[in-house]
Parts: C-alpha cells; sequence; structure tokens
C-alpha cells in the first residue's frame, strides 16, 4: 500500500423509516495501521439537516483501517421510551481503506435495523 497521500472518508445518514436524512447523529471516526493496530480516535462530526457529516477528520498517513461509530441513540430514543425506539443504540463499522482513495460510507438506519454500503 502507498503511504504518499491519505485515504479520504465521508459518510451521511438516511432515515429509511421516514426516508428523510437523519439529523443530528454524532459519529466518531478510529483509525489504526495494520488489522492489529490501537485504534487511534481521531474526531467527529455530527449530521447536518441533510444528514451528512462534511468535516470528519482525515484518516492519518498510514491508515489501513477506519471505524465510524455511529450514536443513534441521540437520533431514535431508548426503548421503552416511545414509538420511535432505537434497538440498536450505536453502529459500529469499520472497514478497510487504501492511501489515496476516497470511501464514502452511508448509513441506512430504521429504529430495529441498518445497512451500510460503500457509496461513491
Amino acid at each position: 500500500m502507498s503511504t504518499q497521500s491519505t485515504a479520504s472518508v465521508t459518510t451521511h445518514v438516511l432515515d429509511t423509516s421516514t426516508g428523510r436524512p437523519a439529523a443530528g447523529i454524532p459519529v466518531h471516526l478510529s483509525a489504526r495501521t495494520g488489522p492489529a493496530g490501537t485504534w487511534t480516535a481521531l474526531g467527529g462530526s455530527t449530521t447536518d439537516a441533510d444528514g451528512r457529516c462534511k468535516d470528519l477528520p482525515t484518516p492519518p498517513r498510514g491508515t489501513t483501517h477506519v471505524r465510524l461509530d455511529f450514536r443513534t441513540e441521540e437520533y431514535l430514543p431508548p426503548r421503552g421510551t416511545g414509538a420511535a425506539e432505537a434497538f440498536f443504540p450505536e453502529v459500529a463499522v469499520t472497514f478497510a481503506v487504501a492511501a489515496g482513495e476516497h470511501f464514502h460510507v452511508p448509513l441506512l438506519l430504521n429504529p430495529f435495523g441498518y445497512s451500510v454500503y460503500r457509496g461513491s
């Protein structure tokens, strides 16, 4: 893997139960070098009105794995508190990255499930 440049990461969250962007979800980004490396917290952002995080930190050179931690309980209340309960209070998505590439990883969310994929 080339370490001449770093990977870039973006995300957005869509609420599939309403068909709308999910605003106000804290998202934290961590990175590591190699599968046995130690995770380093890099910082985070909060989804905007369009469900996007436009200011996630850039992973450092040599990063091979990235983890996005979505604090979904901030958007969907915990179980037992109302109609839109969050069965998953947080979603952690870990994926491999390569230097010089862009990785857009959307989260499709509803109170009882989620899905992620590599977008463009």
